[in-house]
């Protein structure tokens, strides 16, 4: 009781003195007992938590009594009793097996905690001889069995985090069974002495002190033998741990079960992957007849790319051989957006070298870094995993410093199934499914990572949320209207969901000041959105039929009040001078004419041959009007790996002789340089000609490089933006970005039969908003009937 209750000895030095006593004790109730029952061939070994010297103030003990074959098993008997009653007598719990050598090892091979209790043998009294054999007999039986057994344990961890849940997220967690537990940590152990894989060891021990010091404390608090951390112990936990309050106990559990779990993912990629190779081996040799050292066992696992320095390799995406993170502020993002995208995880070595070597982006950051992002918060639930690997790395705090605030906070709202940070990630994979819902999906999903920031600071967490996401905007490069949009979701976040769950919605008043707060239409979708993202995202019982109905009656009746008419045409621009020199050149020539100019922006640092920004180039095209012209030029485009983000489209007459399209690209480059100017003009006055057959082109290099998706993207939705226009009819497109949509709208619109008069292109993190502004045969806007057709077509053509 000295020990259990000396504050100057906790943690391990007490779990290794209260380990240290407990063996002495046991090594002399053996050797009395063994001298009173007249055997010597015995050894009486700790396994388990005690064989790992790892005992806590209320722990039971797991052990052995391992005896000599030779031996009488009613001598055995006989010491057994000597040395079980005396351990019962004082009320210690107690795991307690009696076995030979050779029966250990058949019980191990039947049962895996049997198994894994054993990697853990410590000697204790006895025979050392013996206690030394079993564990080289265990371990080598381990080893050898590793390819079988291994999966069975990853299975035996999957079962039990879906019973137990996530160490993590839990108010009253399990610090043993939860995932990233304590068991958890012990099949790491496991895995590591299989000599098949090795987790990361970085803060992994570090993790396992702090759950061990936790369960001590919690041990001694309650005076029981407990693992789970309930809500009434906390506080005491954490005075005798000597923290603050039971929010900073939890935080620091929660650190610890993170690290472990990412270690644990990590470790049973590593793993799965061995174990596929390992099979693939020998079926390649027998298949191929040669020999181990043939070229199948030196043949490299293939490499596929996903974007600018990124590339699939054996089921990870990892960095490509050519990437220079030192050089490439933004290679962090857009291998996350790339992975995420993807449904890959991302490299365990790849987040390492980009937390070490990447430089530290620009304020406010250039364009890429911001799409990269909001490409990565959309990739649905794909996002969560790589989110966490950044995070495991340090990376996120390093992009977003006011993240460190939110990170891994608890959250004591029965209501609430998530930590703050996981919550406002939650978020964003559930507004990354309503993004076809609102015409700026990159504003609803930065607002989704956002509208809970607050929550740590003092005071209203809306009201400190709306000044950091207005900080956060600004330093991201969102325009400052976006600033100010942004700003506003944050403060308002709760209040479509309080006026529809908490006020008369017969009162004009009531439906007049959400009007007053919101200002427009497209921000009382993009609240709307997320509203419903942020219930689904709190837990079950935040979100019900009865709340969405009446949200979409509030939402109704304020749009009701917002409409104020028909919305401007947009207005013409004059042609730059360079525009119009080239549009008089195709009106001329009859064919295409084009400019292309990077515009890198500036490096923060100063360092000659970094990457140029990818999203400053520009295309301008002209060409003699023609049917299909869009589809066209946007299949050669992706046929050059050029993604368009921003394009213009609209029509001129330069010299009196008939109109010229005019189209102002932005453009990137999937992965690699960009295309020789004039290679790209010959295709196009090829696919121009009709001599370039852009589908089969397109389809050849899909079945050459088959791009992997995440969970399925939101199918795409085109609807007739009514009111919009008075000269055409405007039909808006939403969908997945992807290499050929926009060849594929254009194809699609063409098959209707109508004219494309102008077009607004733009792609917003994974997400395209295109809106095209068509005519009939007639030169005139399509009439109702005829426009809702058209987008059925379309968006029949895109799914």
């Amino acid at each position: 009781m000295r020990l259990l209750n000396e504050e100057t000895r906790s943690g391990p030095p007490r779990r290794s003195a209260l380990s240290g006593l407990t063996d002495d004790w046991l090594a002399g109730l053996a050797a009395g007992a063994a001298k009173e029952a007249g055997v010597a061939g015995y050894a009486l070994v700790a396994v388990g938590g005690y064989g790992r010297g790892e005992l806590s103030p209320r722990s039971d003990l797991d052990l052995l009594l391992l005896y000599d074959p030779s031996v009488a098993k009613e001598r055995v008997s006989a010491l057994a009793d000597r040395i079980w009653y005396p351990v019962w007598d004082l009320g210690l719990d107690l795991d307690h097996s009696v076995r030979t050598g050779a029966e250990a090892r058949e019980t191990a091979a039947d049962d895996l905690k049997v198994q894994l209790g054993l990697l853990d043998a410590r000697h204790l009294a006895g025979d050392p001889a013996l206690t030394a054999d079993l564990r080289t007999a265990t371990l080598a039986d381990w080893r050898n069995q590793a390819p079988k057994r291994l999966p069975a344990l990853h299975e035996l961890c999957q079962e039990r985090a879906e019973r137990q849940g996530e160490l993590s997220y839990l108010l009253e967690p399990d610090l043993k069974e939860a995932r990233g537990g304590l068991r958890d940590a012990t099949a790491l152990r496991a895995v590591a002495a299989s000599w098949l894989a090795d987790a990361p060891r970085e803060g992994l021990e570090r993790a396992r002190t702090r759950l061990l010091d936790a369960r001590d404390a919690l041990h001694l608090v309650t005076g029981r033998a407990t693992d789970r951390l309930a809500l009434q112990e906390q506080d005491q936990v954490a005075e005798s741990l000597g923290l603050l309050d039971a929010d900073a106990l939890l935080r620091q559990v929660y650190e610890a079960a993170r690290t472990i779990s990412y270690a644990a993912d990590v470790t049973w990629r590593e793993v799965g992957r061995v174990l596929r190779s390992r099979e693939a081996r020998p079926r390649r040799r027998g298949l191929l007849g040669i020999g181990r050292s043939g070229p199948a066992a030196a043949a490299p696992a293939e490499r596929t790319p996903l974007a600018d320095g990124v590339v699939e390799h054996e089921g990870e995406a990892v960095l490509a051989l050519a990437a220079k993170p030192e050089r490439d502020p933004v290679l962090p993002l857009r291998a996350a957006a790339a992975a995420a995208q993807a449904g890959l995880p991302l490299s365990l070595h790849a987040v390492r070298r980009l937390a070490a070597a990447a430089r530290p982006l620009p304020v406010p950051w250039p364009a890429e870094a911001r799409e990269q992002l909001l490409t990565l918060l959309g990739a649905g639930e794909a996002t969560v995993q790589v989110w966490e690997a950044l995070e495991a790395e340090g990376l996120i705090t390093r992009l977003l410093p006011d993240w460190e605030r939110v990170r891994c906070r608890p959250q004591r709202n029965a209501v609430h199934r998530w930590t703050v940070d996981r919550h406002l990630v939650e978020t964003a994979v559930r507004a990354s499914r309503l993004t076809r819902r609102v015409g700026r999906p990159d504003l609803l999903l930065m607002a989704a990572l956002l509208h809970d920031i607050g929550k740590g600071w003092p005071g209203d967490h809306s009201e400190a949320g709306e000044v950091i996401a207005r900080d956060v905007a600004t330093r991201i490069g969102f325009a400052p209207a976006d600033v100010e949009t942004l700003a506003l979701l944050v403060r308002h976040h709760l209040l479509l969901i309080d006026t529809a769950t908490r006020r008369d919605l017969d009162d004009p008043v009531t439906v007049k000041g959400v009007a007053d707060v919101v200002r427009d239409s497209g921000t009382l979708e993009l609240l709307h959105a997320l509203t419903e993202a942020d219930a689904l995202a709190t837990g079950p019982a935040a979100w019900s039929n009865w709340r969405a109905s009446l949200l979409a009656d509030l939402v109704k009746r304020v749009a009701e009040v917002l409409a104020g008419g028909e919305v401007p045409e947009p207005a013409a621009t004059e042609p730059t001078a360079e525009e119009e020199r080239l549009a008089v050149e195709a009106a001329r020539t009859g064919g295409p004419v084009l400019a292309l100019h990077a515009h890198p922006e500036p490096d923060p640092e100063g360092d000659e041959g970094t990457t140029p920004e990818r999203l400053g180039v520009e295309l301008l095209l002209a060409v003699p009007d023609r049917p299909g012209l869009l589809a066209q030029a946007a299949g050669v485009l992706a046929l050059h790996r050029l993604t368009v983000r921003a394009a213009d489209l609209r029509s001129v007459d330069p010299i009196g002789e008939g109109p010229v399209t005019l189209l102002n690209w932005r453009v990137s480059a999937e992965y690699g340089a960009l295309p020789e100017a004039a290679r790209l003009r010959a295709d196009l006055g090829r696919a121009f000609e009709g001599s370039l057959d852009i589908e089969a082109r397109l389809a050849e290099r899909e079945a050459a490089y088959p791009r992997r998706r995440a969970l399925a993207a939101p199918p795409p939705r085109v609807t007739v933006a009514a009111g919009s226009s008075q000269v055409a009819t405007v039909i808006e497109v939403r969908a997945q970005d992807a290499p050929g949509l926009l060849h594929r709208i254009g194809y699609a619109l063409a098959a209707t039969g109508v004219d494309v008069r102008s077009a607004r292109i733009s792609t917003l993190g994974a997400n395209a908003v295109d809106a095209f502004y068509v005519v009939g045969a007639d030169g005139a806007p399509l009439g109702e009937v005829r426009a809702a057709e058209v987008a059925r077509e379309v968006e029949r053509a895109l799914r």
